[in-house]
């Protein structure tokens, strides 16, 4: 088995014009963090140094993000007002919080006059008494008679 090991020697970062490209370049694909930072060819410890010593590295990662953002909402509204009815319903679901209806209302409108329904709950309880009446066994209880008190 062997072993290896990664040389280490700090260097010294600076925001140079072909450091923050690379950064831009990065945070354009979506990369964030420890990602980022190993995409611009920088170790994520170093990267964060450098946010901490150049406000210009954080301010060039938020402004590639914020250009593909741009670049891809202009391809969403491009392809939504083409007719794409795909594209339009991520725009109104993502950002005008639009939900699509999940359920179907059903509404039945039916009138029923009191002495209808009166008449149905009787036709209901006279079968239900019926069928009571036909599984019932009737059996007598005989009841033990007290005995009255002795007379004393």
């Amino acid at each position: 088995m062997t072993f290896l090991s990664f040389p280490y020697a700090p260097r010294t970062l600076q925001a140079t014009e072909s450091r923050l490209k690379a950064i831009m370049d990065a945070a354009r694909l979506g990369l964030k963090g420890d990602r980022l930072a190993i995409a611009a060819g920088m170790m994520p410890t170093e990267y964060r140094q450098l946010c901490q010593f150049d406000p210009i590295v954080e301010y060039a990662e938020l402004k590639a993000r914020t250009e593909s953002e741009m670049q891809m909402s202009q391809v969403l509204h491009d392809a939504a007002a083409q007719g794409d009815i795909k594209a339009a319903t991520t725009i109104l679901q993502n950002q005008h919080d639009w939900v699509a209806k999940q359920q179907i209302n059903v509404e039945i409108d039916q009138r029923i006059s009191i002495s209808q329904a009166l008449e149905m709950a009787q036709q209901r309880t006279a079968k239900v008494i019926e069928m009571d009446a036909q599984d019932a066994e009737y059996t007598e209880v005989k009841q033990p008679i007290k005995e009255k008190q002795k007379a004393a």
